[in-house]
């Protein structure tokens, strides 16, 4: 009798920590990726899963003209951000003075990836101005275009970048660090709005589409103003179902808004399909598999597109890796 007591009480036990584990896993699988959990509290997110991206466009595999300040930084360290960059996520912070160093919009960058601890740190110990020293990781200082770009090494794998006029955020990120083991820890935006992001996205973004689009009341697109709510909330997001299938929702303050925002868009597509350029370097031809693929649903207080994106068009969006200067920490002229 003791004996089958004893097995029924371990497999018990056994059981209930399957159990626990499978929770576990689930929580984590629910949960937004760590990159963007580390980031602090912010207006927008974006947060892009660069492995299956480059999978699909092949974009590391095409030969890309490097500016001087870039290619010193790959000399210098050794990362190459198309080939080593694995996921980058980014908080938008609006800006109070958008004639201030910052413009409209500063940013705080977490960059998962591949890179060689050592040389990055004797590259930042090159040109970085001051250092700090936060909650057991140093904090360098690198002066730029009247900023100062923040950066730490939060892991062997991963990054944080900051060039927000104080040390809070880079700060609030490492705070966040010590506590990542928490599936649900995040910013404001990730508790509210993350859910709403389509299981298995390749890349998506929370946040107010006023910050990207303009500083004042008006949001305006090529040339249109929106009646589009500058505080209104999108949940945008990529992801593969047979193809790559983007999804726009706009969460309007009422649903006389969204529709509004509903007709404007369907206004701004017709105008589109018949210009012969409609962003600068993409041809129409080559964005009409996008706007033919186009449709607009409204629900009560909300707008969502639905899009398929070509491969081909998504390489051509991708930021090239000389633009993240603005944001990295490259010494000016090319100089250490």
């Amino acid at each position: 009798m003791r004996i089958r007591r004893r097995t029924r009480i371990t497999i018990g036990v056994v059981v209930i920590i399957l159990l626990l584990l499978a929770v576990a896993v689930y929580l984590r699988k629910k949960a937004p990726p760590e990159a963007a959990r580390l980031l602090p509290e912010s207006d927008g997110i974006v947060y892009l899963n660069l492995r299956p991206i480059r999978t699909f466009t092949h974009f590391d595999q095409h030969p890309v003209a490097h500016d001087p300040d870039y290619q010193n930084f790959i000399d210098a360290t050794g990362i190459q951000f198309e080939r080593d960059l694995d996921e980058a996520a980014f908080a938008l912070h609006r800006m109070s003075n958008p004639a201030g160093p910052n413009g409209s919009v500063a940013f705080s960058e977490v960059f998962v990836g591949h890179f060689d601890g050592r040389r990055l740190i004797s590259y930042l110990e090159g040109i970085s101005t001051s250092q700090e020293v936060y909650a057991g990781h140093t904090i360098y200082s690198v002066p730029s275009d009247g900023r100062t770009v923040r950066v730490t090494l939060l892991g062997y794998d991963m990054v944080a970048v900051s060039n927000t006029p104080t040390a809070e955020q880079i700060h609030s990120m490492l705070d966040r660090y010590r506590s990542a083991a928490l599936p649900f820890s995040g910013s404001s935006l990730l508790t509210d709005h993350y859910e709403e992001v389509p299981l298995l996205s390749l890349a998506w973004g929370i946040g107010q589409i006023g910050l990207p689009f303009g500083d004042s009341g008006d949001v305006s697109v090529l040339g249109f103003r929106l009646p589009i709510h500058f505080d209104s909330t999108f949940i945008a997001s990529v992801r593969w179902t047979g193809a790559l299938r983007l999804r726009v929702e706009e969460l309007a303050p009422t649903e006389e808004a969204a529709t509004a925002s509903a007709e404007s868009v369907e206004l701004l597509l017709n105008f589109a399909r018949n210009a012969e350029n409609v962003a600068p370097g993409i041809t129409g031809a080559e964005l009409k598999p996008l706007l033919d693929s186009i449709q607009i649903e409204h629900h009560r207080d909300r707008a969502v597109l639905h899009a398929t994106l070509p491969p081909q068009l998504l390489e051509r969006l991708l930021t090239p890796p000389e633009k993240l200067q603005q944001q990295l920490p490259l010494p000016p002229g090319g100089s250490k």
